[in-house]
C-alpha cells in the first residue's frame, strides 16, 4: 500500500483520498521562496527608513571585529549578545566587510533576507510535516512572505527575526519525528540560541516545552530525548550567565537591585538588569503601551494578519483539542502565540516588538487550514488557498496596493520609496563638511558610517551615551553645550530626547543650534544642527 494512501484493510479507499505528487510539495517552497527573495528583496536598502536599533546591533558587531568588544561602549547586558555575534560572522566572510552592500545597515540587511529565505523553508516544512497538506503549508509561508507588517520589520536589522529563525529551525527538528535523541538535542540548542539571541524567546517557552514532550512521549528514548532538549536550552544560558560572573558582573553591588537599572555607581549586573526589565511596563517612559501601538501602527501597516492571525490562533487552540493527530502541533503553536501576546500586552513596548507575531500567526493559520481541510483533496484546498489570498492582494489596503493622498491606486510603500537616500545624503555631507575631529551627537543609524571611515570620526557618540554613559557624559561632553560641535539628528530623535529626558542636549539645540542641512520627504525630516562657540 502506498504511504500516500491509509484506508483501513479490506476497505476501499475513499474517493477523497489522494496521492499527492512528490514534486508538489517541491514546486511549492520554489515558488514561495521566489516569492520572499522578491517581497523581501525589493527595495529592501531603500525601505523602510535606517531605524536606531539597526545601528546598534551592527555597531556592536563592528565592536565585535575591531576591537573584540561586545560593544563599542559599557555593555550592560540589556540583550545577550548572540545576535551581532552572528552579524560579525556574516561581515566577517565578506570580502568587502561592513561596506560589502553599501554601508554597514544593508550588509546587515542582506542577512536578513537569507533569515527570512531560511525561515520560509522551515515554516513551510514545519506546517506541512504536521499537517500533512502542502497547500496549509504554502499558505502560512504566504502570509509570511507578503504581510506589509512582516515586510516592513523582517527587511531590518533585529534580533527578533535571528530569534524567530532559531524558533523555527527548533519546530521542524521536532516535526521531523524521526525518534533520535540528536534531533531533540539539536531542537533544545535551537531554542537556547533564540534565548541568547533575544530573552522574549522565554515567553515561547510554554508551547515549545509541550509540543517537545507530546512530541517524544511515545518513544522508547524518551527520558534521553527531553533530558537532552532541556540540557540543550540551558547550555547557552549558562554560558551567558558563566560569562557575566567571570568578570563580576553577574550581581549588582552590594546586592542592591534597581528597578530603574541604575548601574554604574557600580559596576554593571545582568541580574540587575534582569531586574531592571521585569520591572519595566507599558507606563515605562521609555516604552509605549501595547494599545496605542496597536491603533497608532501596527492595524495600521497590516490589519489583515492581525486580526485573522488572534482569531486563527483562537480557533486554533479550541479546534485543536478535537483532532488527535493535529492537537500536539496545534496547541503548542497556539499557546506559543498567546505566549507571547501576553508579553506585548505587559511590557514597555517599541514598535518592532511585534515583529514575531508574524511568523507566529503564521504557522497558527496554516495549522488551522491544514485542519479545517484534512477530509478535503488537496486540489480543493489549493483551489480555496487561492480563494482566500487574492482578495488580500489587489484589494485596497491590502498586501500589494493603496490609496495615495490623492486617491489614486499605487503599489505599497515597501516596494517603492527611496527614503534611506535621506541618510545617505546626510552622511556624505558630513563627510565632506565637518571636519574629523569635531565632536558629534547622534544616533546609531550613521554610527558604523562615521567611525569605519578613514579617517574615523572617532567623537561622534550616540545621544543617549552622551547622558548616561559615564565614559562619553563625563569625559567627552561634560554634559554642557559648550563641548558639541554639531548635533546630527534622525527622523523622530527629538523625540526620543524627549522621553529620555536629556534635556542639556534639547537646550543645546534650542538655544546655541544653528542648522546647516536638512531633508524632509513626507512625515520623514533628517537635519544637521551646527552648536555655538564652534571652532
Amino acid at each position: 500500500m502506498s504511504a500516500d494512501v491509509l484506508t483501513r484493510p479490506g476497505k476501499k479507499p475513499s474517493s477523497r483520498s489522494v496521492k499527492v505528487s512528490p514534486k508538489a510539495p517541491k514546486l511549492l517552497i520554489a515558488v514561495s521562496l521566489l516569492i520572499g527573495l522578491v517581497s523581501h528583496g525589493w527595495n529592501m536598502f531603500r525601505y523602510p527608513l535606517y531605524l536606531t536599533d539597526e545601528g546598534i546591533y551592527m555597531e556592536q558587531a563592528w565592536s565585535v571585529l575591531k576591537e573584540a568588544k561586545l560593544s563599542p561602549y559599557t555593555y550592560f547586558y540589556d540583550h545577550a549578545p548572540m545576535g551581532w555575534l552572528a552579524l560579525a560572522g556574516w561581515v566577517g566572510v565578506l570580502p568587502g566587510g561592513f561596506q560589502a552592500f553599501g554601508n554597514a545597515i544593508n550588509t546587515g540587511r542582506a542577512l536578513m533576507l537569507i533569515v527570512h529565505l531560511a525561515s520560509v523553508f522551515l515554516m513551510f516544512e514545519t506546517v506541512r510535516r504536521f499537517t500533512a497538506s502542502p497547500p496549509a503549508a504554502f499558505l502560512a509561508v504566504f502570509v509570511f512572505n507578503l504581510s506589509p507588517l512582516g515586510v516592513y520589520y523582517q527587511r531590518q536589522v533585529l534580533l527578533d527575526n535571528i530569534m524567530m529563525f532559531w524558533i523555527l529551525l527548533g519546530l521542524y527538528l521536532l516535526a521531523r519525528r524521526d525518534g533520535r535523541i540528536v534531533t531533540a538535542m539539536g531542537a533544545g540548542a535551537c531554542f537556547g540560541l533564540a534565548l541568547v539571541t533575544k530573552e522574549n524567546a522565554l515567553f515561547l517557552l510554554p508551547g515549545c516545552a509541550y509540543l517537545l514532550h507530546k512530541t517524544v512521549r511515545e518513544q522508547s528514548n524518551r527520558r534521553f530525548g527531553l533530558s537532552f532538549w532541556w540540557f540543550a536550552v540551558l547550555a547557552p544560558v549558562t554560558a551567558y550567565l558563566l560569562f557575566a560572573q567571570i568578570k563580576n558582573e553577574l550581581f549588582p553591588e552590594g546586592l542592591q537591585f534597581s528597578p530603574d537599572n541604575n548601574q554604574l555607581k557600580g559596576h554593571v549586573s545582568l541580574l540587575n538588569t534582569i531586574w531592571w526589565q521585569l520591572h519595566r511596563n507599558s507606563n515605562s517612559s521609555n516604552g509605549l503601551s501595547f494599545t496605542y501601538l496597536l491603533q497608532q501602527s501596527w492595524l495600521f501597516k497590516d490589519r489583515y494578519i492581525l486580526i485573522g492571525g488572534a482569531i486563527a490562533t483562537v480557533l486554533t487552540l479550541i479546534s485543536g483539542r478535537r483532532n488527535r493527530r493535529l492537537r500536539t502541533p496545534m496547541l503548542g503553536c497556539a499557546l506559543m502565540a498567546l505566549g507571547y501576546v501576553f508579553y506585548l500586552s505587559r511590557s514597555a513596548l517599541l514598535d518592532f516588538y511585534i515583529a514575531p507575531m508574524v511568523p507566529l500567526f503564521a504557522l497558527n493559520l496554516g495549522m488551522f487550514f491544514g485542519w479545517l481541510t484534512r477530509r478535503t483533496n488537496q486540489g480543493g484546498a489549493a483551489v480555496l488557498v487561492a480563494c482566500l489570498l487574492v482578495p488580500v492582494l489587489v484589494m485596497p489596503g491590502g498586501f500589494l496596493v493603496k490609496y495615495n493622498a490623492r486617491g489614486q491606486l499605487e503599489f505599497s510603500d515597501a516596494y517603492r520609496l527611496p527614503l534611506t537616500q535621506l541618510q545617505e545624503q546626510q552622511v556624505a555631507w558630513i563627510k565632506a563638511n565637518i571636519p574629523t575631529n569635531a565632536r558629534l551627537i547622534i544616533d546609531d543609524d550613521v554610527w558604523v558610517a562615521l567611525h569605519d571611515s578613514h579617517p574615523p570620526y572617532k567623537n561622534a557618540h550616540p545621544h543617549y551615551k552622551a547622558t548616561s554613559d559615564p565614559d562619553v557624559r563625563d569625559k567627552v561632553f561634560h554634559s554642557s553645550w559648550e563641548n558639541v560641535d554639531y548635533v546630527v539628528m534622525s527622523n523622530k530623535m527629538r523625540d526620543a530626547l524627549q522621553r529620555g529626558g536629556e534635556t542639556w542636549i534639547i537646550e543645546a539645540i534650542d538655544q546655541h543650534g544653528q542648522t546647516v542641512w536638512q531633508a524632509t520627504r513626507g512625515d520623514v525630516s533628517l537635519s544637521i544642527v551646527k552648536i555655538g562657540n564652534t571652532s
